[in-house]
């Protein structure tokens, strides 16, 4: 029987897709990612595969050249640090004789790898699939992903943006598209409220000035939304669809009201934080990292209470705090390796 060629419309889905696919056809990421044509024909574009791997290869040849050390840590772990905007997947360990447990498909590879830094380490990195449930599948979603994470002994946040734009110009060439070639642009999110949208950000401390914002944009919010969700909605529906896209953006100093394991400082309403987007999407976020036990088991207590209104409320790993007894000031970046290769 004639079954036609895909068209050039499907084989650009099929581009898209495997750019996201982990390079591993397996059943799940084909039914996912309907990565065959109408006719059952497979679609699967092998180049952008290979040119997968060889940005991989990269990527860690830039990180082991500046002495990082490579980890691989486990993917399952018996608890996980709390955080209210991620639905982790919950599977049960079955021991043959003995009660069993649950354990969690890790949504980073965070709660092993700064456990490693509190051991001595030095600064490490790691290529590591990811997974967290409840997002959408699409072309920017997907329950497991590919994750780029790094941690840097003895740098702050901004020293970690300097990296991120070396990282890239090793990634990029003289004809990569402008929007993809280092050095990003920087922008404060003071700034971006200004610019983008008219609000004076650090006005609005008070829930009651920040619902105002809402209320004049006629944006929907769900009550009773605490000041988070309040800042969400204005960041996500007038902020990030204005964001410039002329070249790489980071955008930095996040609010401190926004419950992070960045580190703060008292006398700021802003915590050391940036994300990272290319053409308008989020490709990686990064913090000067906490060291401060207080703040973490304050971060702990707030994140398990938000939690608690769920039906099964994810397991905390309360012995992740301990390490903050002798962690070391670092800084880390977590970066999207499969939105940045749709790039």
């Amino acid at each position: 029987d004639y079954t036609p060629a895909p068209t050039e419309g499907q084989q650009r889905v099929a581009r898209s897709h495997f750019a996201q696919a982990h390079c591993r056809a397996n059943p799940l990421h084909l039914s996912l990612r309907r990565c065959y044509s109408p006719h059952g024909r497979s679609i699967v574009n092998f180049d952008a595969l290979r040119k997968r791997t060889e940005i991989i290869q990269a990527m860690r040849r830039f990180f082991v050249q500046r002495s990082y050390l490579e980890v691989d840590t486990p993917l399952l772990a018996p608890g996980l640090i709390p955080e209210s905007v991620i639905e982790p997947f919950e599977t049960r360990f079955i021991h043959p004789f003995r009660e069993g447990s649950p354990l969690y498909l890790v949504p980073s590879p965070e709660i092993w790898m700064k456990r490693l830094l509190a051991e001595g380490s030095g600064s490490l990195f790691q290529v590591s699939h990811c997974f967290r449930n409840a997002e959408q599948i699409g072309r920017v979603h997907n329950p497991e992903f590919t994750m780029l994470e790094w941690y840097t002994v003895g740098d702050d946040y901004m020293d970690s943006a300097d990296r991120t734009d070396e990282l890239l110009r090793a990634l990029t060439t003289d004809e990569t598209r402008p929007s993809l070639r280092p050095p990003a642009r920087r922008m404060s999110m003071a700034e971006a409220f200004e610019d983008l949208a008219g609000i004076d950000l650090a006005a609005c401390d008070d829930g009651a000035t920040l619902r105002e914002e809402v209320a004049r944009a006629g944006l929907p919010v769900a009550e009773p939304a605490d000041w988070e969700e309040l800042f969400n909605a204005l960041f996500l529906q007038l902020v990030e669809p204005e964001l410039p896209t002329d070249r790489p953006l980071i955008l930095y100093d996040y609010p401190r009201r926004v419950a992070t394991l960045a580190r703060t400082n008292d006398d700021s309403p802003w915590c050391e934080r940036w994300e990272l987007y290319i053409d308008g999407l989020e490709i990686a976020n990064c913090f000067t990292e906490e060291t401060d036990r207080s703040r973490v088991e304050e971060f702990y207590r707030h994140e398990e209470e938000r939690l608690a209104s769920r039906e099964a409320p994810t397991r905390s790993d309360r012995s992740f705090i301990e390490i903050f007894d002798r962690f070391p000031a670092c800084s880390g970046v977590a970066l999207g390796i499969d939105r940045l290769l749709m790039k």
